[in-house]
């Protein structure tokens, strides 16, 4: 499973939605992997660098915002509403309630 998050990832203020995401997987008890996407700004002059940037983002969702989480059986989940309802309501055997 593949979390991609901006630059902020986890480290983000806890509304940030990255930071969210991270966290409902985090207790949740899920392992996955968190890929870094930058291009986050959207000023004028950033939109060509940002495409670029988030190219891959594009491709697996139709949409250029993170956070975005591919489950293992290529499913992509989008949104940090969407992630956090999807991490506690498919929790890892053995994991603890959702908190």
């Amino acid at each position: 499973m593949i979390l991609y998050t901006c630059p902020a990832g986890k480290a983000g203020a806890p509304a940030h939605p990255c930071a969210r995401a991270a966290k409902a997987l985090d207790d949740a008890g899920h392992s996955y992997e968190r890929r870094q996407v930058k291009g986050g700004t959207m000023l004028l002059w950033t939109w060509p660098r940002r495409a670029r940037d988030r190219a891959e983002i594009r491709r697996l969702s139709g949409q250029n915002a993170v956070p975005i989480l591919v489950l293992d059986d290529g499913e992509v989940v989008t949104g940090s509403g969407a992630v956090v309802r999807w991490a506690r309501a498919n929790q890892p055997a053995g994991a603890g309630a959702p908190s």
